[in-house]
């Protein structure tokens, strides 16, 4: 099998300083919202002790809260290849997601997610521990709602109003590469499952002029595809989250099919790391700009006059 993709030691290199900018950009926009956060505080804010069992809102407990007031987080928070916060996430006690150490524990209040563990958020309820429930983010402006409720649950409005204004000026620019070039992009995991077209990856993507191609497909929430619907769909591009996955199993196997590494050597991929799609928060702006930048240079590599450039 023949592969276009540049050579291991190169896709190492390119791995590491992805992983670099990641950590420069989690450090730089956390550092903002503290700030903000420092300067901005109200006279009085009685802290909360506060629980987090969901992988999504213990990323944002984290950047929204002060330390002090985080008393837990979810199974999943110290998880580096889904939490972009996994790093700051081993600060805290990790909780099992059950009803028995959050009754343990007695926090003023709960966060977690709606289609989580039912038995665990009724047991809760039962026990009288507040419990705030937060439902999967499928738009930007979701995500936005969700940011402003948990800064303002936490006391820290000004803090919430710092990570939208990144997430706006992010969108900005993502708005202004959108009419650089329009394609389909098929997000492809491990066996095969196929993002579908209702959902915050399918916002980021509208956002920058992509569309969802797994309508095409008739996934509207997402759903498993074989390798011959993958091909005969032809999307303009794939979005993956590595770019040299390693065939560990027989899920990541099918990435590394020779139809598919043929018909989409990494010219035609986009990498976008699942820890930045997978939950909203801090992390959207970076994924916003990943995709503005893969767009940018697939234009020049076209020949359309490039994209402004990042303010």
């Amino acid at each position: 099998m023949t592969r276009t993709a540049a050579p291991r030691h190169g896709a190492r290199a390119s791995v590491a300083s992805n992983e670099r900018r990641l950590c420069r950009w989690r450090s730089r926009l956390l550092l903002m919202i503290t700030a903000v956060g420092l300067l901005a505080s109200p006279a009085v804010a009685a802290p909360k002790r506060i629980a987090s069992i969901n992988m999504c809102t213990d990323q944002l407990l984290i950047a929204l809260a002060d330390p002090e007031q985080i008393v837990g987080l979810g199974p999943y928070a110290r998880d580096p290849r889904l939490s972009w916060l996994a790093q700051e996430a081993e600060r805290f006690p990790k909780l099992s997601g059950e009803a028995e150490d959050l009754l343990m524990l007695a926090p003023d209040v709960v966060l977690a997610g709606r289609y989580g563990k039912r038995a665990t958020r009724e047991l809760l309820r039962a026990q009288n521990i507040p419990l705030e429930e937060f439902d999967v983010p499928r738009t930007i402006d979701e995500v936005k709602a969700q940011i402003q409720r948990t800064g303002e649950l936490v006391g820290h409005p000004e803090r919430s109003d710092a990570m939208i204004a990144a997430v706006d000026k992010a969108a900005l620019r993502a708005r202004q590469t959108a009419s650089r070039w329009h394609g389909r992009v098929l997000a492809l995991s491990r066996r095969g499952w196929v993002t579908g077209g209702d959902s915050l990856l399918s916002s980021l993507l509208q956002t920058v002029g992509l569309s969802n191609s797994a309508s095409d497909l008739g996934f509207a929430y997402g759903g498993f595809a074989s390798l011959e619907a993958i091909v005969a769909s032809r999307p303009d591009l794939l979005l993956v989250s590595e770019e040299q996955p390693v065939a560990e199993d027989q899920g990541k196997a099918l990435l590394l099919h020779p139809a598919i590494q043929q018909a989409y050597p990494a010219s035609r991929r986009i990498v976008i790391p699942d820890q930045l799609t997978v939950c909203g928060g801090a992390m959207l702006p970076v994924a916003l700009d990943r995709l503005s930048d893969a767009i940018e240079q697939i234009s020049q590599r076209r020949g359309v006059a490039t994209a402004a450039p990042r303010q």
